[in-house]
Formats: structure tokens, C-alpha cells, sequence
């Protein structure tokens, strides 16, 4: 979940998944994963790592498992030694924020169900990382916390399981441990650089170390690119988990607000946060999103998911995807990138060789008022007052308001307020939170530019399956002093709409990746799937990160 910037600044990147080699397999069933080490390479690569779990995608694993060539066991060991080696070690990726001490077990526990003959479905002993904003229960994992990045929620317990988390675990994940983000989700102060908090350090991208890998998801998509894990959930208010998969080349999926529960999960919006999964290929991004659906009655939001959602949306995966649709071309929403646009515009002329009828462009009718006076920040603002209140009275002890954060962060300056300030707090709480008699109009004005004036106009009018743009332009170098250096992004649209969005990689600039992104309809995870699945299968332009320590200078 990151703040939507005034100038709608975001994102980046681009690659293709690659099958792991019967070595892989081998090593694995040996034990002897937990071996992975960096190695000099190419110069400019010397902290790229050994294979030995690198690229591997939930089909292989289940595959692995189920032939007895792997186990669970063997995957989070595999694992756990990778993020010892590259995360805090020689890389010092920091996209992971705690390991939970309790993997080892449970994995070994679903390893004897699978041995019994109880396979509880396709995330059966997949090891999972979770956005250090997402609740774990502290007495199923070994007293690992939730901290938002923040100091503040350090010393405090969560109140049990986020919604999600249970269900991950009801499917038979093994939750790996929690990854890094930008604090708040970037919901502080206007001068953060993505990726930073207080707790986990500044997280980098696995592509150029010295580049930032966007936020405020960044150590879900970093970890995952890395192969640190081949799934992770991360959060979206406002780019929060398309910006991050676009830098670090992965797919991420940010579901219709209500599709995936929210409760448990620290908050910025009530109307905006979802959650959802980032993986290195659609499929792996899709079967972790069919174990994240469901009514929740902590969270009233998902009442209207029923009969909207599904349990397997890998069904929905299709090579031919693309064919026959009807695609708008949103370049209104292009941004100040040569390199990113040059990019789109190879994509947009390779689309109708799949069968795509292209409408190029697709015109925004709120587009003046979306950009010149959108109510979305004020909105958010009403609702963090209100809605973190809410999210802090569910844990043991620590603050409880957003006062309390403000006046923490003023007490812990040293350390919180070291390389950028907490403006935006500081605008919340001088709000009426959600009793403000402005919230209902602000709210109002934002549906109606986002939904009747937005992207349902313009899919209506174009009798359109989906709407295109790039997700961001190509990653900019990690600057805590200044922050960020965003050049633009285009999640805002579905952001507001509570719309869903699939960012799948589509390219890259001097191997900087950019990303791809499907805008839809409420409820149209099923479309976006399909078609990005089959633009993956014949455009798809993922790569495993390089591990360059930076880009050449000449």
C-alpha cells in the first residue's frame, strides 16, 4: 500500500520464467540446498548466486513433492540458507525482515499428511513470504512480529492470524517469514525513498543493487525475484503491489478491493487496501490468489464477493489468451519515459499477429479532473485516521492511535524520522477521520472520476475486455536523502475504483525492467489472468535478476 503522489509518480521491469534442471531436483532431494552460495561471475554479476532453488515455480515443487524427489522440509531449508547468504550476507538485498523459527516444524508436519496421502492442494508445502504488514500469530510462529517497518509496533503483539494468513495456512503453505517494506506503506512522510523502514533497513533490487525496487511491496517482489521464495503477498492501496513487480520483473496481482480480506492487515484505506500475490510467473501468482478468496465476516468488504470469486483461478490460464480480445490502448496515462513508451509501443504493434483487435487510444472522460483535482489523497487521509485506530486496538499493548505513532516517531527521531519526515501522519490526524462531514462528498467525487467518468466508461464505450498501459518506467537509483525519483505510474485509475490490475513484465531499458498492465472491470481477475497468461507465453520478457552492483557510467 504506498501514497498516491501528487505528480502520480511510480514504477518498473521485465523477464521470463525458466524450468528448473533435473541438477536442481537432485540437489534438493540430497539436502544439500542449504549449500547456496554467492560466487564470482561475469564482470559487473560478482554477487550473483548459485541455482540450486533459483527460478523454481510452484509447479515444480508439487511436482517434486509428489514424485518424493523433494519435500517441504528440503524447500524451506533450501531456502532459509538462500536468504542467509544473500539477503544480510555479500548481496544484502534486506527484503526480508524475520524468518519465522517455526518453518522447519510445520514443514516437516505437512510432509507426514503427504506421506498419509493428504495432499491439501496445490500450495501443500509451498513456503510463503508475507509483507511484514500482514498479522501472524506469534504463538504460531515463534513470537515473529508485525511491524510495518515501524518501530512503534515492535514491543506489541498482534491479536492473532490476519484472515489470510489462516487461510495460507488451511491450504498447507508454510509461512517463510515476513519481508521488508517501505514503513507505513509509504503512508508517512513525502520525502520516503521506497523500500526503507526503521526495522528492515533499505531493501534493494535484485536487478542493479543500486537501484530501488519501488514500494511499498518491495521486499515481496525483491524476495521473489531473488528466489528467496517463489511467492509472497504484499499489499496495494495505490501501486503498492504492481510498482514493485513491475522494478523487480515479476507478476504481481492486485485483486478488486473485497476479493481478499483485509482483516488483520495494517491499514491505510478502507475503500482502497487490497491484497495480493506476486510470483515470477502468472501461474504461480494465480494459484496463491485461489486460496486468498472467500467472505470474511471480519471484513465487511467481502460480502459483495460472493459469487464474484473463485477458488482456482489457474483455470483461467490460456497460451491463446490474447486471442480475440478487445484491448484500449490508455495512453493518456503514458508518463515522461522515451524508454518506457518505446517499450509499450512494440507491444501495442505485436498484439494484433495474437489475435488482439487494438483500440489505440482510449480516451478517459474525468482524465482533466483526475489529474488536476482528484479527491483520492484526501480521502486516504480521512481514512488512515480512523481506520488505523481501529487496526491498533486489536493488539496487545503499544499505541493506539495515530497520535500515539506521531508522538513515537517525535520521541525515536534518531531512528524514525532519520531520513525523511511524517507530513502525511501529521495531515491525517489534523483531519475528523471518517465522521468528517467532507469524507462521504470526497468519497463520492473519487468514485464517480474513477468508476461512472473512469474505467467503466471507457470499457462500456469501447466494448472493451481489458485496457492496457505500462506500469512504470525503468527503476531510478536508491536516494534516502533526497527520496524517491519517480517518473510516473498508472495504477491510480484502479486504485480509486478499487478496480483490479495483473502487471506482468513486457521489457526492459539497459536491463531495467518495465512492466505490463491489465486494467479491468470489478471482479474481472478471471479476464486479466487469461490475458496476461497468454501475453506471458508470447511476449513475455521476464529475466532472473543479474545481481549487478550497478549500471556502467559510459
Amino acid at each position: 500500500m504506498s501514497t498516491p503522489r501528487h505528480d502520480r509518480r511510480t514504477f518498473l521491469r521485465a523477464g521470463a520464467a525458466t524450468a528448473a534442471t533435473a541438477a536442481t531436483m537432485t540437489t534438493l532431494a540430497a539436502g544439500t540446498a542449504a549449500a547456496d552460495s554467492d560466487t564470482d561471475a561475469a564482470p559487473g554479476a560478482r554477487n550473483r548466486p548459485r541455482r540450486e532453488v533459483e527460478e523454481l515455480t510452484l509447479g515444480e515443487m508439487a511436482a517434486g513433492m509428489a514424485s518424493g524427489e523433494l519435500t517441504s522440509r528440503r524447500l524451506v531449508a533450501a531456502y532459509r540458507a538462500r536468504i542467509r547468504r544473500l539477503d544480510r550476507g555479500r548481496v544484502d538485498l534486506r527484503s526480508v525482515i524475520e524468518l519465522n523459527p517455526e518453518a522447519l516444524s510445520v514443514a516437516r508436519a505437512l510432509d507426514r499428511e503427504r506421506a498419509r496421502g493428504h495432499v491439501r492442494g496445490p500450495l501443500h508445502g509451498i513456503p510463503v513470504l508475507l509483507k511484514d504488514n500482514i498479522d501472524t500469530d506469534p504463538d504460531l510462529d515463534g513470537g515473529i512480529g508485525t511491524t510495518a517497518g515501524s518501530l512503534a509496533l515492535a514491543d506489541s503483539r498482534p491479536g492473532g492470524d490476519a484472515t489470510l494468513t489462516a487461510r495460507l495456512r488451511e491450504a498447507g503453505a508454510v509461512i517463510l517469514g515476513k519481508a521488508n517494506l517501505s514503513e507505513w506503506a509509504n503512508f508517512r512522510g513525502f520525502q520516503s525513498s521506497s523500500g526503507w523502514s526503521a526495522v528492515g533497513g533499505a531493501c534493494r533490487s535484485p536487478v542493479v543493487l543500486d537501484r530501488n525496487p519501488c514500494g511499498s511491496s518491495s521486499g515481496s517482489a525483491a524476495a521473489v525475484a531473488a528466489s528467496l521464495a517463489a511467492v509472497a503477498l504484499g499489499t496495494e492501496t495505490d501501486g503498492s503491489i504492481v510498482c514493485p513487480a513491475s522494478a523487480c520483473g515479476i507478476v504481481g496481482i492486485k485483486p478488486t478491493v473485497g476479493l481478499t480480506s483485509r482483516a488483520g492487515v495494517v491499514p491505510i484505506s478502507r475503500t482502497q487496501d487490497t491484497v495480493g500475490p506476486m510470483g515470477r510467473t502468472v501461474a504461480d501468482a494465480a494459484v496463491v490468489l485461489g486460496a486468498l478468496t472467500g467472505v470474511d465476516e471480519r471484513d465487511p468488504a467481502t460480502a459483495d464477493s460472493e459469487g464474484n470469486s473463485f477458488d482456482d483461478y489457474t483455470q483461467f490460464l490460456d497460451h491463446d489468451g490474447l486471442k480475440g480480445a478487445r484491448i484500449g490502448v490508455a495512453r493518456q496515462l503514458f508518463f515522461d519515459s522515451p524508454e518506457t513508451t518505446a517499450i509499450m509501443d512494440r507491444v501495442v504493434a505485436a498484439l494484433p499477429d495474437l489475435g488482439v483487435e487494438v483500440v489505440d487510444p482510449v480516451q478517459f472522460p474525468s482524465f482533466d479532473e483526475f489529474t488536476n483535482a482528484s479527491p483520492e489523497f484526501d480521502v486516504l487521509l480521512l481514512e488512515f485516521k480512523s481506520d488505523i485506530a481501529a487496526y491498533l486496538a486489536t493488539r496487545d499493548g503499544g499505541p493506539r492511535t495515530l497520535a500515539d505513532l506521531i508522538a513515537f516517531n517525535d520521541d525515536n527521531a534518531e531512528t524514525e524520522l532519520k531520513w525523511f519526515g511524517q507530513e502525511i501522519f501529521g495531515l491525517s490526524e489534523a483531519t475528523g477521520g471518517v465522521d468528517d462531514p467532507d469524507y462521504p462528498g470526497k468519497l463520492a467525487a473519487s468514485l464517480r472520476i474513477s468508476r461512472d467518468e473512469g474505467l467503466d466508461a471507457v470499457l462500456d464505450d469501447n466494448r472493451l475486455d481489458a485496457i492496457i498501459a505500462p506500469t512504470g518506467s525503468p527503476a531510478w537509483p536508491t536516494d534516502l536523502v533526497s527520496g524517491d525519483a519517480f517518473i510516473g505510474g498508472t495504477s491510480s485509475y484502479a486504485a480509486m475504483a478499487g478496480y483490479p490490475l495483473v502487471t506482468v513484465p513486457m521489457g526492459d531499458s539497459f536491463g531495467l525492467p518495465v512492466g505490463l498492465t491489465f486494467m479491468g472491470r470489478r471482479w474481472s481477475e478471471s479476464t486479466l489472468i487469461k490475458l496476461a497468461s497468454g501475453f506471458e507465453a508470447n511476449l513475455g520478457a521476464r529475466r532472473p535478476p543479474a545481481y549487478l552492483t550497478t549500471l556502467p557510467r559510459h
